[in-house]
């Protein structure tokens, strides 16, 4: 009878979690998504708007840059990784959603 109490308490509990997920399935799907459409840009995009969808990649795959800073003359590593560091501390989700954004954004430009 308990264990049979245990399992509703949980169930319960577990609903919450699994509809989190779900939506962070979607985001995932919508994310994979814009990472095909972004190769398809022109080759006119800046290089500017390739940092930052470099960075947002980045940081929605991994999290926080941890990695050292490349040497002075490493343009562009140097580069890279500004981009990506300008995100520390933003969610992986929240990069997701930026990186969808700015991909949408330079598809209508």
């Amino acid at each position: 009878r308990h264990a049979r109490l245990q399992g509703r308490t949980h169930s319960a509990r577990a609903a919450p979690r699994t509809n989190r997920t779900a939506a962070t399935m979607g985001l995932k799907e919508d994310f994979d998504k814009a990472a095909e459409e972004a190769k398809a840009l022109p080759a006119s995009t800046s290089q500017e708007d390739q940092l930052i969808l470099y960075g947002l990649f980045k940081q929605a795959n991994i999290g926080d840059n941890t990695a050292p800073k490349p040497g002075m003359l490493d343009f562009k590593g140097k580069a890279k990784w500004e981009a990506y560091s300008k995100n520390k501390g933003m969610s992986k989700d929240e990069a997701m959603e930026n990186y969808i954004a700015k991909v949408a954004e330079l598809q209508e430009a």
